[in-house]
């Protein structure tokens, strides 16, 4: 599926692929964004990673 995303969009996508993970599941069920609940966790790391891609830094 990203395969097909990135084929038909191109440059549109971002490399950064956020992957399913239970401490993103969690948080929103604790009233936190990831970065609260475990910044630590897989999805925060992503996240962050996501961020500075788009803010144009190295992911």
């Amino acid at each position: 599926m990203i395969e097909e995303a990135r084929n038909y969009f191109k440059e549109k996508v971002y490399q950064t692929v956020i992957p399913r993970n239970i401490r993103l599941t969690e948080s929103p069920s604790y009233g936190k964004p990831i970065a609260l609940y475990d910044k630590e966790s897989l999805g925060a790391q992503k996240y962050e990673e996501l961020c500075k891609e788009i803010l144009g830094g190295n992911p």
